[in-house]
């Protein structure tokens, strides 16, 4: 017979990492409000030191500021509730969970990337939003972010296997399929974020022209020099590969759609990876062909995010086999007291 604390401190730990996970995705979005609303030094300019980060403006919680200090400080909060949630989500597993492997692994290695993601948001106030610190903030949050999915995923399917239910068999043919997909979205993602990067705050308090409008309104050509004109300055290069990227994601995403339902995978997920697939392909063109344009460049990291997650959650659930041995929970200490 099944112990009833077992299958219960998993659900515990499933709807923390969930939570978490939820948490981390509108970090991540207002991560991106941040960039398209120039607010990245909204707490103080590059070689700030403190006064900038972690301290905002000089003060653990500014009260008298400008919209750009206060939309930066939102999200270093936000940052704070992730900080927070992930030490609960260790504790939780070392207390409950100590019998299994991946909860207590899983959870110390979210915990040391967060760290470092904090690191790295302060290097990156610190060097004038350097593009290359720019996209390895955008990496590390990515792959934070895609392990507490997989936590969340291997929760449920170690519940399942708590409560008697038979786990599933993975589609094992699929993986390269994954892996293929998800390390191009990836890499489009992060030079997405290196381009971003290179719109840069100049001396006089303006930001400069990045690599966004390289190619100007033109999509999928680039300044009537066909599909492709690498090599005539460096912003249009780095344009040009995150194209690159894009489409062969794309192509990799598709891939992975059709290679599930071939192998007889009929989850919602497949369809879902296709309609935002469409719409962020929709949402990069109009980013193209009508400028600069804050609301549009949010949703497209918004969308880009939601794709990244629904194509991790395809690998998670189709194609990788979670945990799913039996629990065993850490039973409180009893003491018998003799009256």
């Amino acid at each position: 017979m099944q112990d009833p604390r077992a299958g219960e401190a998993l659900r515990r730990f499933r709807r923390l990492a969930l939570t978490t996970a939820l948490v981390t995705f509108v970090l991540v979005v207002v991560g991106g409000i941040v960039r398209v609303s120039e607010s990245g030094l909204g707490c103080g300019p590059s070689g700030s030191g403190l006064h900038g980060w972690p301290l905002c403006g000089g003060q653990v919680f500014p009260i008298i500021g400008n919209e750009a200090l206060f939309v930066e400080f939102a999200h270093r909060f936000l940052a704070g509730v992730v900080v927070l949630l992930i030490a609960v989500m260790i504790w939780l597993a070392f207390r409950d969970l100590r019998s299994l492997r991946w909860p207590v692994r899983g959870s110390v290695a979210v915990g040391v990337l967060v760290l470092c993601q904090a690191a790295l948001g302060g290097l990156t106030v610190e060097f004038n939003l350097d593009e290359a610190l720019v996209a390895a903030h955008l990496f590390l949050a990515m792959i934070c972010f895609a392990l507490l999915i997989w936590l969340t995923v291997a929760a449920r399917e170690s519940g399942g296997s708590v409560e008697g239910k038979a786990p599933r068999a993975p589609l094992t043919k699929l993986k390269p399929f994954v892996f293929t997909a998800a390390g191009l979205l990836l890499a489009a993602m992060v030079a997405g974020a290196y381009m971003a990067g290179t719109k840069k705050l100049g001396a006089d308090g303006a930001f400069t022209p990045g690599a966004h409008m390289a190619c100007g309104n033109q999509f999928p050509g680039c300044i009537d020099q066909g599909l492709f004109p690498f090599g005539l300055n460096s912003l249009i290069d780095i344009h040009l590969t995150h194209r690159v990227l894009v489409y062969s994601a794309t192509i990799a995403i598709i891939t992975l759609i059709v290679a599930a339902w071939r192998m007889g995978s009929r989850s919602r997920l497949l369809p879902l990876a296709g309609a935002l697939l469409v719409t962020q392909i929709v949402l990069g063109g109009l980013n193209v062909w009508l400028g600069e344009n804050a609301a549009l460049i949010a949703a497209h990291l918004t969308t880009a995010v939601l794709l990244w997650t629904s194509v991790v959650l395809i690998g998670f659930t189709q194609a990788f086999a979670p945990a799913t041995s039996s629990v065993a929970v850490k039973r409180p200490s009893t003491k018998t007291v003799t009256a």
